[in-house]
């Protein structure tokens, strides 16, 4: 049987559509990459997209993952003046050049910015910061990745670079495959609404109107489990001050 010239290029693309992909992505970074307390992971553990809400890890870090056929994904949380938690996901292209460009689906990232000594609410908004990230082949490369074995623990590392060369903390490989929500757009919209839930007893419905960075009130909580827990220093802080109380009165007791 003989194929039309249409068949016969359609077969060509499908024969070599893997070939393109593996042109186009970077086998590997395919997995879950962390840094070193291993509590930050991508995945419905950190962000809930049906609820529309964070999970407050234990510790601080960040965690990247990457699929073969070219998706990505980001949680990072932060607790140092502030808490700041930020989680995105899209698609990513390796270019030409070897570097990568990470493209997040503008309706789905998430930022809860929890500062206490500024606001009693944490603000709730959109996020949608893309990267690109150069390939480690130059020494003046000022932002770079670098996939190897760490030779101390004998584990796969991912090193990532800022735009003005200061390195990220380390992430190490923690799943392959990768521990990804889904790949596709999770908060689909053509009105540029998303719906965000507070996570009281009574869950009431907060709209993020007008572009990535709009805002929605939620309240500052720490039962809440959109920011469950308050940081260990916070602990620290009340023992010490119960103890200087306790000193002080067996001193005048004295």
């Amino acid at each position: 049987m003989r194929l039309s010239s249409g068949m016969r290029a359609l077969a060509s693309v499908i024969l070599l559509w893997p070939s393109v992909i593996a042109q186009q992505t970077d086998p590997a970074l395919t997995g879950t990459w962390t840094t070193k307390s291993r509590k930050v992971l991508t995945g419905p553990g950190f962000y809930d997209p049906v609820n529309d809400k964070f999970f407050e890890p234990p510790l601080t870090g960040q965690s990247y993952s990457f699929t073969n056929d070219g998706h990505y994904e980001v949680a990072y949380y932060r607790a140092i003046s502030n808490r700041i938690m930020q989680w995105q996901h899209g698609t990513y292209t390796k270019n030409a050049n070897g570097s990568l460009s990470l493209e997040p689906y503008a309706v789905d990232g998430r930022q809860l910015l929890s500062s206490p000594c500024e606001n009693k609410n944490a603000i709730y908004t959109r996020y949608k910061q893309p990267e690109l990230i150069q390939k480690n082949s130059l020494p003046t490369t000022l932002q770079h990745y670098s996939v190897y074995v760490d030779t101390y623990n004998n584990v796969k590392r991912l090193d990532l670079f800022q735009y003005d060369g200061a390195p990220q903390n380390p992430m190490w490989i923690a799943y392959n495959p990768p521990q990804m929500l889904p790949t596709q757009t999770l908060n689909p919209t053509t009105t540029g609404t998303a719906a965000a839930k507070s996570t009281g007893t009574t869950k009431s419905k907060r709209s993020l109107e007008g572009g990535d960075m709009s805002e929605a009130q939620l309240p500052w909580d720490v039962s809440k489990p959109t920011m469950s827990g308050r940081p260990m220093e916070d602990t620290v802080w009340w023992m010490i001050a119960l103890g200087t109380v306790i000193s002080s009165v067996l001193y005048l007791r004295s």
